[in-house]
Formats: structure tokens, sequence, C-alpha cells
């Protein structure tokens, strides 16, 4: 029976990519060992770390003003991160609210300094992401934090906003999935475990002057400066993941790119899409029309029972990761970049078989 993995995260990895690990997983490239083995001090893991750095760079078109970071502790450490670093006494620090992510990357903020909701789309259910222009600004924000994808409910940004402020953003769950203009960034942050590899790294894209502009008066080991000058080897980095990120790199360059990957996500989302809005009397997508996520597809089934049946009649079939978030229930695909055309052509057929029989 063929496996549908539609997990939200960890999620699923190219087959191309698990193959070639497994093959150099006891013996990397002739050294006699694995990379897990050896010291991340070693020519051998510096080419593999450095070869990471310029495929995330040229990949996703990262400016030459921008650095690459490979950190740890998930989008959660950089909850706290980023307000140690840049939230000073004397200013304040705006939060998009679009779900629970950014709920919780605020009241991290909270803890340290002074930070405050400069839009929320809570009151609406998280069902929509607030229009650029509901968005309140201040002058003495350090910076505007947004979260571009939301796992939970099934919203994505389809147009930042324009401000002179630093903008700061959580891509986890759709970075590299479509093409992004990163120099409008002062500093994007996404653990790795959606679209980038598995579990373990934290890939962070940084302008160069405003790490610089960071507090000094914090530990070292959560300063971004100190990773910058020490090329993100201040201390042992998660090397095994961070090869597998270069091997996914390699992968996506295969893919066609940015514009190939932005292309396919469309239409794998556009196939699910589309069945939904065809049978509304049945299924119901949660997120609003014009704030659907490519990434992830939420929707739920005329009752809770009908619901239960769906998802335990889809487990049966091999459809892996359907149930949607504990916190609201329903449904959920997760059509991450390595989730194949294939499997969402196979979900809407289980779809309309379930609808049919139903």
């Amino acid at each position: 029976m063929s496996v549908y993995n539609f997990n939200a995260g960890p999620a699923a990895l190219p087959l191309p990519v698990l193959e070639k690990a497994q093959e150099e997983l006891k013996d990397f490239r002739g050294n006699g060992l694995s990379l897990m083995e050896m010291s991340h001090r070693s020519k051998t893991y510096d080419e593999v770390h450095n070869h990471a750095i310029q495929l995330l760079k040229e990949v996703m078109e990262i400016p030459d003003t921008h650095e690459v970071l490979f950190l740890q502790g998930g989008a959660s450490l950089q909850f706290a991160m980023i307000p140690m670093n840049f939230l000073p006494p004397e200013k304040q620090a705006g939060y998009v609210l679009t779900g629970s992510w950014s709920e919780k990357a605020l009241k991290e903020a909270e803890a340290i300094g002074r930070a405050v909701s400069a839009g929320s789309g809570k009151d609406g259910v998280y069902k929509r992401i607030p229009s650029p222009e509901e968005l309140q600004l201040e002058e003495d924000f350090a910076y505007l934090h947004l979260t571009s994808n939301n796992t939970i409910y099934g919203t994505q940004w389809q147009q930042y906003p324009e401000t002179s402020l630093p903008l700061i953003a959580d891509m986890s769950s759709d970075i590299l999935s479509r093409k992004t203009d990163v120099s409008k960034f002062a500093l994007l942050y996404a653990g790795a475990q959606k679209n980038l590899g598995p579990s373990g790294v934290t890939v962070v894209a940084a302008d160069r002057k405003f790490i610089e502009s960071g507090r000094e008066d914090i530990p070292k080991i959560l300063s971004y400066q100190t990773h910058l000058k020490s090329n993100s080897l201040y201390n042992t980095p998660p090397t095994f993941s961070v090869y597998m990120l270069s091997l996914v790199l390699e992968w996506s360059k295969e893919q066609g790119g940015i514009e190939g990957l932005e292309r396919k996500n469309a239409e794998k989302a556009g196939l699910i899409y589309q069945y939904l809005d065809d049978h509304a009397d049945f299924y119901a997508p949660y997120a609003e029309k014009d704030c659907r996520s490519n990434m992830n597809i939420t929707f739920t089934l005329k009752d809770d029972e009908l619901t239960k049946e769906f998802l335990q009649k889809a487990s049966e079939k091999g459809f892996i990761g359907l149930n949607g978030h504990r916190s609201i229930g329903g449904c959920r695909a997760s059509a991450y970049n390595a989730v194949p055309k294939a499997a969402c052509e196979a979900l809407v057929q289980f779809m309309d078989d379930f609808y049919k029989n139903r």
C-alpha cells in the first residue's frame, strides 16, 4: 500500500534526498565513517557547511547584504532571541497576530520588553490575514514581526506590508515554497522541518547591518553577532541536519529552483481547493479565499462525526497526517515542497469517493 505523507511537520522529505543520505550514511564520501561521527571542525564538514550556506543564498536569491546563519532551538528560540537582540528599553516591538505561533512570539517579547499587537485576525478566529492597511504601525517600533504562513489555520500572507520599519518574519512553514524578496526583510527565520530538511537546524537570513545593530549586553550564545562572527560554528552545529539541508537544496535546484517550486505548489494546492469549492455542500475550507495557504489546506466536513469517519477511512487508505491541529480540529493537508502532485491527486480522488459514498 502506498503511503501519502501530509504531516504538518516534521514533514515529507524528497525520496532522492533520503536515498542519497542512505547511500552516504555509513561511509561519507570515502572518509570511512559517517558524517554524524565527524568533528564539526573537520575540513570535510566545513565543506558541507559552507556549501549549504551558498546553496541557500543561490536558491532563495539572498542578496549580498544578508548573511545566513544555522542555529538551533527551532522558531521557538527565535521568539526569544529576536527581542533580546533588537528590542531596546526605550522602544517597543509590533507583532501581527495571525495564529498561535505569532501569539507565542509576542508573549516571549513581552517577557523581555515592551511589545504590542500591531494587527490581529483573532476576532475572525484567524480565518484571514489582516490587510496591510489594517495594521497600526508606530514610529517607535524597533521592528515589525509577522508569521508568513500559519500551519494551524491554513492562512498565508499574499502581500507583505510596505514599511520603513525593520521587518522580521517567521517563515518556518513556507520558506522556499515561493519567490520572496529577501531584501525587504531585516531578518527571516525558519525551522527546517517542513520545506528545508529534517528537524534540528534553524535557518536565519538577516541583514548584516541589522545584526550588527543588536544589543551586546546579552549572553554570547543568544547573540546573532556571535554566530555571525563564527560562521555559525560557535558551538557544535546540528551537522547531519545541515547536510540534509544541503541535499534538499540541491534537489530544489533540480525542480526548477524557487520558480519551479512555486509553480508546482500552486498546482498541488489548486487541485485540492478546486475540489473543496466545487463540493461546498459537503466540504468547507477553513481559511478565507484570499488568505488561503498553499502549504496547509485546512477544511472541515458537515459535522464532527463525518469528519471523524473521513479521517479514519483516509488513514486506512494510507493518508498520513490529515488530522487538523488539536486546537481547532477538522482536517489539514500539508502539501509542502516534497509532497508530490500524485499524492494530492490521490487525496482528491479519495475525497471524491468518500463524497459519493455519503
